[in-house]
């Protein structure tokens, strides 16, 4: 398997529109596309798969370590051409301002892949080069093999941009993408639209792997490309990681019109002990697939549901909540009073259930949306959660479980982050509290409500962080089971 990264040289310069029409380029030449995408996001992978048709998986440095980072492309990258790989933020971006723990070029650096560097050249030409020309200066370790220029404004200004490049930097000059309308993607507070709301029309990807293979080289593309030598073992992972159950599981979610659900691949799976409820529509959508593949490993069937269109809840031995923008969706998560009424009662009655970020804000009394409109949730955790004044947190979290949990025993590490704009009002003091949270400037708190087996966070936790926590949720299911 070839392989190249796509990074950029800050936030919002058309990474994402880049490698989508990368992949979608590809493809139509007939090649074998597998998407990846650095760092902890939801919404890019999604994109990914619809492009590629093939699911699209996180790599993370801070969340999953070298060697799950590894793993996963070694597993997954297994019968693939080529494998494009989204960066996060800018190329050198991670948790702070000196490591570069979490960023793009650390995980380059790991799999010894070429990067290429997109610019935005909207307000510039020259300058251009010289922003390309300190990345390759920064850190010489790191191979930035080409440089792709976006939104320019004309022919002559993408001719610039490109002499450029070429006249100061060792970088190849591989193309000049221009600004067009026909295939810029919407954006809301959480970052782009959601492929599962479906803004990435046919039309919208015409439209754009017709401009990547007039403004982009892509035979020069693929020729940096660099062939990866992870040597996986006989089960598709690298020493020192867990092996790939062998028995297969066809899992078959098919997309409603209006409900959003992403379509899923077949996944290998082991002999199901439990079966699990993953709430997966328009409102709840936000899941690692890694989570989903360790859940199937651990002897979970997955049952994907919608709270807001289905009629009932389904027959499971658990509940998974993920995030998502429920906030968008409450007058219909609240309307659908039947199911939202046996969510309570299967916590009542001592189900277990694992909600994150969205999954919390469903399962609290209230939600308030964006504009005041006040909705009655579920009712377990006894607070209301408002969208106004919206307040960012943004963030890597470490948690440390300080009681027994669905996630395992005291003591428990596990790592994730946290990104929500709304607030959660004050939860009464006896409500236990089964985490201790600490953020990577070092501030801590407790956190991760705990009513019977419901456990409810704003922390979206990556099961890669530690491979005891899909099994322990696993066998709360099955405990319940029994």
């Amino acid at each position: 398997m070839k392989a190249i990264v796509v990074t950029g040289a800050a936030s919002g310069v058309g990474k994402t529109t880049v490698t989508l029409g990368l992949m979608a380029a590809l493809r139509r030449r007939g090649l074998t596309v597998q998407g990846f995408k650095i760092g902890p996001d939801f919404i890019d992978p999604a994109f990914h798969a619809l492009v590629t048709g093939r699911p699209s998986y996180t790599l993370d440095g801070w969340m999953c370590g070298r060697d799950a980072v590894q793993a996963t492309v070694a597993r997954h990258g297994r019968g693939v051409d080529v494998a494009v790989i989204e960066g996060v933020m800018g190329c050198f971006d991670g948790i702070d301002g000196v490591s570069e723990d979490g960023s793009t070029a650390q995980v380059a650096k790991w799999l010894g892949a070429p990067v290429l560097l997109v610019v935005d050249a909207k307000a510039s030409s020259r300058s251009v080069a010289a922003v390309a020309l300190g990345f390759e200066q920064f850190d010489p370790d790191l191979n930035v093999a080409g440089v792709i220029a976006n939104n320019v404004g004309s022919a002559m200004h993408g001719q610039w941009v490109l002499d450029a490049i070429k006249s100061r930097c060792r970088a190849a000059a591989l193309g000049a993408l221009p600004r067009d309308t026909a295939f810029t993607m919407p954006e809301r507070h959480l970052g782009l639209v959601t492929a599962a709301e479906g803004p990435l029309t046919p039309a919208c990807q015409t439209a754009l792997v017709d401009a990547i293979e007039r403004s982009v080289d892509l035979d020069h593309v693929l020729s940096l490309a660099r062939g990866l030598d992870l040597r996986p073992d006989d089960d598709g992972a690298l020493d020192g990681s867990p092996p790939v159950p062998l028995k297969q599981s066809v899992l078959a979610v098919r997309i409603a019109e209006g409900r959003g659900r992403a379509a899923v691949q077949s996944a290998v799976v082991a002999t199901p002990r439990a079966r699990i409820g993953v709430a997966r529509d328009v409102a709840f959508q936000f899941y690692y697939e890694e989570n989903f593949e360790a859940l199937r490993a651990a002897g979970a069937e997955l049952v994907f549901w919608s709270p807001e269109t289905d009629g009932a809840m389904p027959d499971v031995d658990g509940l998974y909540f993920g995030g998502g923008y429920p906030e968008l969706r409450a007058k219909a998560l609240s309307d659908n009073v039947g199911v939202r009424m046996a969510v309570r009662k299967f916590v009542e009655a001592g189900g277990p259930v694992y909600a994150e970020c969205g999954g919390l804000m469903y399962l609290a009394d209230a939600l308030e949306d964006l504009a005041g409109n006040v909705h009655e949730m579920v009712g377990i955790l006894p607070a209301t959660v408002r969208m106004r004044p919206r307040r960012l947190s943004l963030g890597y979290i470490t948690v440390t479980t300080t009681a027994p949990s669905l996630l395992g025993p005291t003591g428990t590490i596990a790592r994730g982050h946290e990104f929500h704009y709304s607030t959660l009002e004050p939860v009464p003091a006896s409500v236990p509290r089964a985490y201790y949270l600490t953020d990577t400037r070092g501030g801590s708190r407790a956190e991760g409500y705990q009513i019977g087996q419901a456990l409810l966070s704003y922390v979206h936790l990556h099961f890669g962080s530690n491979d005891a926590l899909a099994p322990a949720l696993v066998d709360a299911c099955v405990r319940t089971r029994a």
